[in-house]
């Protein structure tokens, strides 16, 4: 029963840039879980053995766009989780319920020039968005998959007064 499995631990990034948008890719096309509409997310990702969430999302923040200009603003003050659909469950099926995540919102210091989600982290991981573009806060919600909507509510809550233009 997937009631009783845990969370897997992971760790988000809301990167804001000079004019307080955020930045958001869109999940390539092959990753479980989509829907038509709502491809769209913040970087994230697991937090790795022994890993602090920070240390966690400034790796995932290079390893899925390529930027290391970013700063920290803030941390959402509690952990936010919601659970996987059975269409989405792939690779961890029977592991985990879904993810439990902290968040962080840093701005970007960097040049739009430094993002490059098709070779991140200097071409040594994987693409896993296909596109990327800087959107207002309050839109995030409405983008990403239905399931994620109610972690990406608490996030823009948590961020909104903070997520400003520099």
């Amino acid at each position: 029963m997937t009631k009783d499995l845990p969370y897997r631990r992971s760790a988000g990034v809301t990167l804001v840039n000079r004019d307080g948008a955020v930045f958001i890719g869109r999940r390539k096309k092959s990753r479980e879980g989509l829907v038509v509409g709502h491809e769209w997310q913040m970087p994230q990702g697991g937090i790795d053995e022994g890993e602090e969430p920070y240390d966690a999302a400034l790796r995932e923040l290079f390893e899925e766009t390529n930027v290391s200009s970013a700063s920290l603003i803030a941390e959402a003050p509690q952990w936010l989780s919601y659970d996987l659909p059975d269409n989405a469950r792939g690779r961890w099926r029977g592991r985990y319920r879904g993810q439990t995540q902290k968040w962080f919102l840093m701005r970007f210091e960097g040049e739009d020039s430094e993002i490059d989600i098709e070779r991140p982290a200097g071409g040594a991981h994987a693409p896993e968005f296909d596109a990327w573009r800087w959107e207002r806060l309050e839109a995030l919600p409405s983008l990403v998959v239905p399931f994620k909507r109610r972690v990406y509510e608490d996030v823009v809550a948590a961020f909104a007064e903070l997520a400003r233009p520099a």
